[in-house]
Protein backbone atom coordinates (compact mmCIF):
# COMPACT_ATOMS: atom_id res chain seq x y z
CA UNK A 1 0.00 0.00 0.00
CA UNK A 2 1.25 3.45 -0.87
CA UNK A 3 1.88 5.64 2.15
CA UNK A 4 -0.65 8.27 3.10
CA UNK A 5 0.26 11.60 4.66
CA UNK A 6 3.87 11.19 3.51
CA UNK A 7 4.66 14.73 4.58
CA UNK A 8 5.39 16.84 7.59
CA UNK A 9 1.96 18.47 7.54
CA UNK A 10 0.76 19.40 10.99
CA UNK A 11 4.24 20.05 12.33
CA UNK A 12 3.77 23.82 12.47
CA UNK A 13 0.73 23.46 14.72
CA UNK A 14 2.64 21.19 17.06
CA UNK A 15 5.68 23.46 17.24
CA UNK A 16 4.16 26.13 19.44
CA UNK A 17 6.59 28.84 20.51
CA UNK A 18 6.35 28.00 24.19
CA UNK A 19 7.02 24.30 23.59
CA UNK A 20 9.91 25.15 21.26
CA UNK A 21 11.53 27.40 23.83
CA UNK A 22 11.25 24.83 26.59
CA UNK A 23 12.53 22.09 24.31
CA UNK A 24 15.57 24.12 23.26
CA UNK A 25 16.46 24.79 26.88
CA UNK A 26 16.18 21.12 27.78
CA UNK A 27 18.20 20.08 24.74
CA UNK A 28 20.97 22.53 25.57
CA UNK A 29 21.12 21.26 29.16
CA UNK A 30 21.29 17.68 27.95
CA UNK A 31 24.12 18.50 25.50
CA UNK A 32 26.01 20.28 28.28
CA UNK A 33 25.76 17.24 30.52
CA UNK A 34 26.99 14.95 27.77
CA UNK A 35 29.94 17.19 26.89
CA UNK A 36 31.11 17.77 30.49
CA UNK A 37 34.18 15.53 30.98
CA UNK A 38 33.77 15.76 34.75
CA UNK A 39 30.25 14.41 34.66
CA UNK A 40 31.06 10.90 35.79
CA UNK A 41 27.42 10.08 36.26
CA UNK A 42 26.51 10.68 32.60
CA UNK A 43 24.37 7.80 31.31
CA UNK A 44 25.70 5.30 28.81
CA UNK A 45 24.54 5.50 25.22
CA UNK A 46 20.83 4.83 24.95
CA UNK A 47 19.58 2.02 22.73
CA UNK A 48 18.55 3.17 19.29
CA UNK A 49 15.57 0.80 19.12
CA UNK A 50 13.23 0.26 22.05
CA UNK A 51 10.01 -1.64 22.58
CA UNK A 52 7.53 0.77 24.13
CA UNK A 53 4.47 -0.07 26.23
CA UNK A 54 1.71 2.02 27.75
CA UNK A 55 3.55 1.80 31.08
CA UNK A 56 6.90 2.97 29.70
CA UNK A 57 5.57 5.53 27.20
CA UNK A 58 6.13 8.53 29.47
CA UNK A 59 9.80 7.73 30.20
CA UNK A 60 10.78 6.05 26.94
CA UNK A 61 9.05 8.45 24.54
CA UNK A 62 7.81 11.70 26.10
CA UNK A 63 10.84 12.38 28.31
CA UNK A 64 13.36 11.14 25.75
CA UNK A 65 11.81 13.32 23.03
CA UNK A 66 13.26 16.38 24.80
CA UNK A 67 16.73 15.26 23.66
CA UNK A 68 16.17 13.32 20.45
CA UNK A 69 13.31 12.81 17.97
CA UNK A 70 11.44 9.58 18.75
CA UNK A 71 9.87 7.72 15.83
CA UNK A 72 7.03 5.38 16.84
CA UNK A 73 6.02 2.50 14.60
CA UNK A 74 2.73 0.75 15.33
CA UNK A 75 2.74 -2.86 14.14
CA UNK A 76 0.91 -6.18 14.49
CA UNK A 77 2.29 -9.68 14.29
CA UNK A 78 -0.19 -10.83 11.65
CA UNK A 79 0.45 -7.76 9.47
CA UNK A 80 3.50 -8.79 7.43
CA UNK A 81 4.01 -5.30 5.96
CA UNK A 82 4.35 -3.81 9.43
CA UNK A 83 7.11 -6.28 10.30
CA UNK A 84 8.89 -5.52 7.04
CA UNK A 85 8.70 -1.78 7.72
CA UNK A 86 10.03 -2.32 11.26
CA UNK A 87 13.09 -4.07 9.82
CA UNK A 88 13.74 -1.12 7.49
CA UNK A 89 13.34 1.43 10.30
CA UNK A 90 15.59 -0.53 12.66
CA UNK A 91 18.33 -0.60 10.04
CA UNK A 92 17.91 3.12 9.38
CA UNK A 93 18.08 3.85 13.11
CA UNK A 94 21.55 2.30 13.14
CA UNK A 95 22.57 4.15 9.96
CA UNK A 96 21.41 7.51 11.39
CA UNK A 97 23.58 6.83 14.48
CA UNK A 98 21.36 8.41 17.11
CA UNK A 99 19.78 11.28 15.19
CA UNK A 100 16.47 9.61 16.03
CA UNK A 101 15.36 6.79 18.32
CA UNK A 102 12.92 4.15 17.10
CA UNK A 103 10.15 2.98 19.44
CA UNK A 104 8.08 -0.03 18.37
CA UNK A 105 4.53 -0.51 19.75
CA UNK A 106 2.57 -3.71 19.13
CA UNK A 107 -1.03 -2.59 18.72
CA UNK A 108 -2.83 -5.44 20.48
CA UNK A 109 -0.65 -5.06 23.57
CA UNK A 110 -1.07 -1.27 23.56
CA UNK A 111 -4.71 -0.61 22.71
CA UNK A 112 -4.75 2.68 24.63
CA UNK A 113 -1.81 4.08 22.65
CA UNK A 114 -3.38 2.77 19.46
CA UNK A 115 -6.55 4.76 20.19
CA UNK A 116 -4.84 7.88 21.54
CA UNK A 117 -2.80 8.26 18.37
CA UNK A 118 -5.89 7.67 16.21
CA UNK A 119 -4.22 4.84 14.30
CA UNK A 120 -6.44 3.62 11.44
CA UNK A 121 -4.38 0.58 10.48
CA UNK A 122 -0.88 -0.86 10.54
CA UNK A 123 1.84 -0.15 9.77
CA UNK A 124 1.53 3.44 10.99
CA UNK A 125 4.44 5.73 11.86
CA UNK A 126 4.38 8.79 14.11
CA UNK A 127 7.02 10.98 15.73
CA UNK A 128 7.27 12.72 19.08
CA UNK A 129 9.49 15.79 19.41
CA UNK A 130 9.62 17.81 22.65
CA UNK A 131 6.54 15.95 23.83
CA UNK A 132 4.62 16.94 20.69
CA UNK A 133 3.14 14.14 18.55
CA UNK A 134 2.93 14.32 14.77
CA UNK A 135 1.87 11.81 12.08
CA UNK A 136 4.54 10.79 9.57
CA UNK A 137 2.95 8.19 7.28
CA UNK A 138 0.79 5.08 7.16
CA UNK A 139 1.37 1.94 5.14
CA UNK A 140 4.46 0.45 3.53
CA UNK A 141 6.69 2.93 1.71
CA UNK A 142 9.82 2.82 -0.48
CA UNK A 143 12.97 3.32 1.56
CA UNK A 144 13.92 6.54 -0.23
CA UNK A 145 10.59 8.08 0.80
CA UNK A 146 11.06 6.88 4.37
CA UNK A 147 14.53 8.48 4.56
CA UNK A 148 13.13 11.71 3.06
CA UNK A 149 10.55 11.91 5.86
CA UNK A 150 13.18 11.11 8.49
CA UNK A 151 15.42 13.86 7.14
CA UNK A 152 12.53 16.33 7.31
CA UNK A 153 11.74 15.24 10.87
CA UNK A 154 15.35 15.70 11.99
CA UNK A 155 15.50 19.14 10.35
CA UNK A 156 12.27 20.25 12.03
CA UNK A 157 13.50 18.96 15.41
CA UNK A 158 16.69 21.00 15.11
CA UNK A 159 15.31 24.17 13.54
CA UNK A 160 12.15 24.61 15.59
CA UNK A 161 13.05 22.85 18.85
CA UNK A 162 16.85 22.94 18.96
CA UNK A 163 16.91 19.17 19.39
CA UNK A 164 19.82 17.32 17.82
CA UNK A 165 20.24 13.67 18.67
CA UNK A 166 23.79 12.86 19.80
CA UNK A 167 25.82 10.78 17.36
CA UNK A 168 26.43 7.39 18.91
CA UNK A 169 28.15 4.15 18.09
CA UNK A 170 25.28 2.01 16.87
CA UNK A 171 27.00 -1.22 17.89
CA UNK A 172 27.72 0.06 21.38
CA UNK A 173 24.17 1.31 21.80
CA UNK A 174 22.83 -2.06 20.75
CA UNK A 175 25.06 -3.86 23.26
CA UNK A 176 24.03 -1.53 26.07
CA UNK A 177 20.32 -1.83 25.38
CA UNK A 178 18.64 -3.29 28.46
CA UNK A 179 16.78 -6.53 28.02
CA UNK A 180 13.29 -6.09 29.36
CA UNK A 181 11.86 -9.05 31.25
CA UNK A 182 9.18 -10.88 29.28
CA UNK A 183 5.69 -9.62 29.98
CA UNK A 184 3.38 -12.36 31.31
CA UNK A 185 0.79 -13.32 28.74
CA UNK A 186 -2.75 -12.21 29.52
CA UNK A 187 -5.59 -14.78 29.52
CA UNK A 188 -6.78 -13.24 26.25
CA UNK A 189 -3.35 -13.69 24.64
CA UNK A 190 -3.17 -17.28 25.88
CA UNK A 191 -6.58 -17.99 24.37
CA UNK A 192 -5.52 -16.45 21.05
CA UNK A 193 -2.32 -18.49 21.07
CA UNK A 194 -4.31 -21.68 21.64
CA UNK A 195 -6.61 -20.76 18.75
CA UNK A 196 -3.63 -20.09 16.44
CA UNK A 197 -2.06 -23.42 17.43
CA UNK A 198 -5.29 -25.27 16.66
CA UNK A 199 -5.54 -23.54 13.27
CA UNK A 200 -1.91 -24.41 12.44
CA UNK A 201 -2.53 -28.04 13.44
CA UNK A 202 -5.56 -28.28 11.14
CA UNK A 203 -8.03 -28.57 14.04
CA UNK A 204 -10.51 -26.22 12.42
CA UNK A 205 -13.35 -26.99 14.83
CA UNK A 206 -11.14 -26.35 17.83
CA UNK A 207 -9.77 -23.15 16.31
CA UNK A 208 -13.26 -21.84 15.54
CA UNK A 209 -14.45 -22.47 19.10
CA UNK A 210 -11.30 -20.90 20.58
CA UNK A 211 -11.66 -17.75 18.47
CA UNK A 212 -15.34 -17.51 19.43
CA UNK A 213 -14.37 -17.76 23.09
CA UNK A 214 -12.01 -14.80 22.66
CA UNK A 215 -14.65 -12.75 20.85
CA UNK A 216 -17.23 -13.51 23.53
CA UNK A 217 -15.04 -11.59 25.99
CA UNK A 218 -13.63 -9.05 23.52
CA UNK A 219 -15.97 -8.60 20.52
CA UNK A 220 -13.71 -6.01 18.86
CA UNK A 221 -10.54 -8.14 18.88
CA UNK A 222 -9.33 -7.79 15.27
CA UNK A 223 -6.91 -10.73 15.47
CA UNK A 224 -9.64 -13.09 16.67
CA UNK A 225 -12.03 -11.86 13.98
CA UNK A 226 -9.45 -12.55 11.30
CA UNK A 227 -8.61 -15.99 12.71
CA UNK A 228 -12.27 -16.97 12.96
CA UNK A 229 -12.98 -15.88 9.40
CA UNK A 230 -9.99 -17.86 8.11
CA UNK A 231 -10.87 -20.99 10.07
CA UNK A 232 -14.51 -20.94 9.00
CA UNK A 233 -13.52 -20.44 5.36
CA UNK A 234 -11.08 -23.35 5.47
CA UNK A 235 -13.68 -25.63 7.06
CA UNK A 236 -16.25 -24.75 4.40
CA UNK A 237 -13.93 -25.63 1.52
CA UNK A 238 -12.17 -28.59 3.16
CA UNK A 239 -14.26 -31.30 1.50
CA UNK A 240 -15.73 -29.37 -1.41
CA UNK A 241 -15.60 -30.93 -4.87
CA UNK A 242 -14.47 -27.96 -6.94
CA UNK A 243 -15.90 -29.14 -10.24
CA UNK A 244 -19.31 -29.86 -8.73
CA UNK A 245 -19.41 -26.57 -6.83
CA UNK A 246 -18.53 -24.50 -9.88
CA UNK A 247 -20.97 -26.37 -12.11
CA UNK A 248 -23.77 -25.85 -9.60
CA UNK A 249 -23.02 -22.12 -9.42
CA UNK A 250 -22.97 -21.82 -13.22
CA UNK A 251 -26.28 -23.71 -13.56
CA UNK A 252 -28.10 -21.76 -10.83
CA UNK A 253 -27.01 -18.11 -10.67
CA UNK A 254 -29.91 -17.35 -8.30
CA UNK A 255 -29.07 -20.18 -5.88
CA UNK A 256 -27.60 -18.36 -2.87
CA UNK A 257 -25.86 -21.38 -1.36
CA UNK A 258 -24.30 -22.32 -4.70
CA UNK A 259 -22.91 -18.81 -5.14
CA UNK A 260 -21.57 -18.73 -1.56
CA UNK A 261 -19.75 -22.02 -2.08
CA UNK A 262 -18.25 -20.87 -5.37
CA UNK A 263 -17.12 -17.57 -3.83
CA UNK A 264 -15.30 -19.49 -1.08
CA UNK A 265 -13.40 -21.46 -3.70
CA UNK A 266 -12.63 -18.29 -5.66
CA UNK A 267 -11.09 -16.68 -2.57
CA UNK A 268 -9.07 -19.72 -1.51
CA UNK A 269 -7.81 -20.04 -5.08
CA UNK A 270 -6.55 -16.45 -5.04
CA UNK A 271 -9.30 -15.03 -7.27
CA UNK A 272 -10.26 -12.35 -4.80
CA UNK A 273 -11.99 -9.95 -7.20
CA UNK A 274 -14.01 -12.85 -8.65
CA UNK A 275 -15.20 -13.87 -5.18
CA UNK A 276 -16.21 -10.35 -4.24
CA UNK A 277 -17.85 -9.67 -7.61
CA UNK A 278 -19.84 -12.90 -7.42
CA UNK A 279 -21.27 -12.01 -4.02
CA UNK A 280 -21.98 -8.37 -4.86
CA UNK A 281 -23.92 -9.70 -7.86
CA UNK A 282 -25.79 -12.12 -5.60
CA UNK A 283 -26.71 -9.26 -3.25
CA UNK A 284 -28.08 -7.33 -6.23
CA UNK A 285 -30.27 -10.28 -7.31
CA UNK A 286 -31.64 -11.19 -3.87
CA UNK A 287 -33.82 -9.68 -1.17
CA UNK A 288 -34.80 -10.27 2.44
CA UNK A 289 -33.06 -13.04 4.37
CA UNK A 290 -31.17 -14.27 1.30
CA UNK A 291 -29.68 -10.81 0.75
CA UNK A 292 -28.61 -10.60 4.41
CA UNK A 293 -27.00 -14.04 4.18
CA UNK A 294 -24.92 -13.06 1.16
CA UNK A 295 -24.01 -9.64 2.60
CA UNK A 296 -22.78 -11.15 5.87
CA UNK A 297 -20.67 -13.73 4.01
CA UNK A 298 -19.14 -10.95 1.94
CA UNK A 299 -18.22 -9.06 5.13
CA UNK A 300 -16.60 -12.25 6.47
CA UNK A 301 -14.49 -12.53 3.34
CA UNK A 302 -13.47 -8.89 3.76
CA UNK A 303 -12.08 -9.88 7.19
CA UNK A 304 -10.01 -12.66 5.60
CA UNK A 305 -8.36 -10.30 3.10
CA UNK A 306 -8.00 -7.36 5.49
CA UNK A 307 -9.59 -3.90 5.58
CA UNK A 308 -6.56 -2.11 4.10
CA UNK A 309 -6.54 -4.16 0.89
CA UNK A 310 -7.64 -1.99 -2.08
CA UNK A 311 -9.74 -4.88 -3.40
CA UNK A 312 -11.78 -4.76 -0.20
CA UNK A 313 -12.26 -1.01 -0.55
CA UNK A 314 -13.44 -1.42 -4.15
CA UNK A 315 -15.85 -4.22 -3.19
CA UNK A 316 -17.26 -2.17 -0.29
CA UNK A 317 -18.00 0.65 -2.72
CA UNK A 318 -19.70 -1.76 -5.14
CA UNK A 319 -21.73 -3.27 -2.29
CA UNK A 320 -22.86 0.17 -1.13
CA UNK A 321 -24.06 1.01 -4.65
CA UNK A 322 -26.10 -2.19 -4.76
CA UNK A 323 -27.60 -1.73 -1.30
CA UNK A 324 -28.35 1.98 -1.48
Amino acid sequence: MQPRNMSMSGVVDLAALKAAGEAKAKAEQARARRQDPENADAPAASPLVIEVTEETFESDVIQRSAEVPVVITFWADQAEQSKQLNAVLERLAAEYRGRFVLATAEVYANQMLFQQFGVQGVPAVFAVVAGQAMPLFQGMAPEDQVTEVLDQLIAVAEQRFGIVGPEVDADAAAVQAPVAPPRPATPQELALSAAHDALDAGDLGGAIQAYRNVLADEPANAEAKLGLAQAELLRRVAEADQASVRQAAANAPDDVQAQLAAADLDLVGGHVEDAFGRLVDAVRRTAGDDRDTVRLRLLELFEVIGPDDPRVAAARTALARVLF
